[in-house]
């Protein structure tokens, strides 16, 4: 889990303006924006302080604070977080996939997206509105890997991919309201696990919300639930 926070910290620092608070990673992409957040390096458990500074830093720019750490360093930084009175907000389930033993190759046709700007476009409509900003950020942002999912020729459905020091992150999944119930996840995800795996990667990793049907989608992919995501803010 260690090698998952850390490429985690680093990949979000590709979304704005980034500092080091200890093994904090602190990033401001843009006002009201969910990217603006601290990530845990697993490195070693953050102090007070380290939070009290991130939290500053935040302020200054006019962004909430919020904090997220993989739960398997969660008992080692509780007691900095009760500390500085920040509050578990909501969880969201880690799921990795070794790469080893992949899904068949998509049924439906998955290509790579050159346009950000249309890509972002699209997402949006999957996941409605008052996502433009953000999904704008994530298609911009470097070195990320967009993707399209086509049905019956027509564009349906998004993801993307991040690989960071071996970790491909799978984000950005969304699809058109009129092609769901059509496995256009399932062949988001399957496209991606073979381009990660072409790409060098050791290992998948992707963040869902618990009981969902994105949930269902990763575990019929061959992804095992390896933790989760706990998000912090100040109370």
């Amino acid at each position: 889990m260690r090698r998952v926070a850390a490429a985690e910290a680093a990949a979000f620092q590709r979304y704005g303006t980034g500092r080091q608070f200890g093994p904090l990673w602190g990033v401001v992409a843009a006002p009201g924006l969910p990217l603006n957040a601290a990530w845990h390096d697993g490195s070693r458990p953050f102090a007070t302080a380290d939070l009290r500074a991130y939290l500053t830093f935040a302020q200054a720019w006019g962004v909430e604070a919020w904090v997220h750490v993989l739960s398997a360093f969660a008992p080692g930084v509780l007691p900095a977080l009760q500390e500085a009175d920040f509050a578990l907000h909501h969880v969201l389930h880690l799921y990795t996939h070794d790469l080893e033993a992949r899904p068949a190759a998509p049924p439906l046709e998955v290509v790579p997206s050159a346009d950000p700007a249309g890509w972002a476009a699209l997402s949006a409509r999957g996941f409605g509105s008052g996502s433009e900003a953000v999904m704008r950020a994530v298609a911009q942002a470097p070195g990320t890997h967009l993707f399209t999912a086509q049905v019956d020729g027509r564009p349906a459905g998004t993801a993307a991919l991040s690989l960071t020091d071996g970790v491909a992150a799978f984000h950005g999944t969304s699809t058109l309201a009129e092609f769901r119930e059509r496995g256009v996840q399932a062949a988001l995800l399957a496209a991606r696990l073979h381009a990660a795996h072409e790409d060098g990667a050791k290992v998948a990793t992707v963040f869902v919300t618990p009981d969902t049907g994105s949930e269902r989608n990763v575990i019929r992919a061959g992804f095992r639930l390896s933790g989760a995501r706990l998000s912090f803010t100040p109370r």
